[in-house]
């Protein structure tokens, strides 16, 4: 397993978001964590890259524990974070974007480069020299996930990836992960959409009040409408 969660704990101050919360992704698999608004999907994604560092439990990544780990050691083990408010730069051209995130993977790697960045995401070639802030927010996403995949990470992080995107830009960039998961990367999606989600992964967590109620093959869970109405509201 390239990423191992084990019973993480996460607070805010007093109030517990996460409760013993596990779960695993081997190195080339689509995992998505679905779950309604609030059940905790953002918290698990911020507490695997240390932004909100878990209380008890162990994130092993390659067998090595990165709880209580900053960030930034987090990101130059190889964990790339697409977060959910997107954060580029707004005053710098798409091609500034993805430079200033330019580094090598974990073993001197450089797979990904801004030319194959734009080759990835078309939209952006025919944007390339305009800035961040002038950017549609399906632009800004593939930006967003451009620039992480620059720092040529072990495994990606998707928070909320199709969040405030019309109903095509959500067809595009889903087509697009699914080129991404056809390269070989290794991603862990969090995602209120479930069916977005399910038709892009191999397997998936449902995450409700901070813990972890089913896992299992994706395609199970498309097919049981129990869980879906109980724990999705679809």
């Amino acid at each position: 397993m390239i990423l191992e969660v084990e019973a993480i704990d996460t607070f805010y101050g007093v109030f517990q978001a996460l409760f013993g919360v596990s779960l695993s992704l081997d190195a080339g698999e689509v995992v998505c964590l679905l779950g309604r608004n609030g059940a905790g999907k953002t918290t698990t994604i911020l507490s695997i890259m240390g932004l909100t560092p878990p209380r008890r439990g162990r994130v092993l990544f390659r067998g090595e524990d990165l709880a209580g780990k900053p960030p930034h050691v987090i990101a130059w083990r190889g964990i790339g974070l697409v977060p959910e408010d997107r954060r580029i730069f707004p005053d710098l051209s798409v091609v500034e974007n993805l430079e200033l995130a330019e580094k090598r993977g974990r073993d001197g790697r450089s797979e990904w480069t801004v030319e194959k960045i734009l080759g990835t995401f078309p939209r952006l070639e025919a944007c390339k020299d305009r800035k961040g802030g002038l950017l549609s927010g399906g632009e800004q996403q593939m930006l967003t996930i451009g620039r992480a995949l620059m720092g040529n990470p072990d495994l990606l992080l998707l928070d909320e990836p199709t969040a405030g995107l019309s109903p095509l830009i959500v067809k595009a960039l889903g087509e697009q992960i699914r080129h991404l998961k056809a390269e070989g990367e290794t991603i862990l999606l969090a995602e209120q959409n479930a069916d977005f989600a399910l038709g892009l992964s191999d397997r998936a967590y449902v995450i409700d009040k901070g813990a972890i109620c089913y896992a299992g093959p994706a395609a199970a869970i498309r097919a049981d409408e129990r869980i879906r109405r109980d724990y999705l509201g679809v």
